[in-house]
């Protein structure tokens, strides 16, 4: 005999097809829940990404001025203590800022390409907990 009450609240006796809605609107609802899981996710990870970019941004033009004014003395250095002509030290140096510049392209071509795009990871592996429960409750 089924019991009149269940968890202090008169238990409503509901029809196969009131059963039904109610499971597609939870479920709806719950799909609703994990795409807003799955935006604001997102939405973190590309602020985290700009973020990031515009200080390292910022970094690199002030260490890109310092290296503009460091090379610029090395290269009346050189001139100085190694060559008798004036422009030899700025060769040398217009050298040195292309292999300084193709490691960093380099480096950066090898960092953006090991980033993973930003991927709702979380909202992922949520859909498919969902999906497996779902799946045991059907075949229970």
């Amino acid at each position: 005999m089924p019991e009149p009450f269940e968890g202090g609240q008169p238990r409503e006796e509901k029809s196969v097809g009131e059963l039904f809605v109610d499971v597609s609107e939870k479920t709806s609802a719950l799909v609703r829940e994990e795409i807003e899981l799955a935006k604001a996710e997102i939405r973190e990870k590309v602020t985290q990404l700009v973020r990031g970019s515009v200080v390292g941004v910022v970094a690199g033009a002030f260490l890109f001025l310092a290296l503009i004014l460091a090379m610029h003395g090395f290269a009346w250095l050189l001139n100085d203590l190694v060559f008798d002509n004036f422009w030899a030290g700025f060769f040398v140096e217009a050298g040195l800022f292309v292999l300084i510049a193709a490691v960093a392209g380099f480096y950066a071509f090898r960092a953006l390409q090991s980033g993973a795009p930003p991927t709702p990871d979380m909202a992922i592996e949520e859909a498919k907990r969902t999906r497996a429960t779902l799946e045991r409750g059907e075949r229970s």
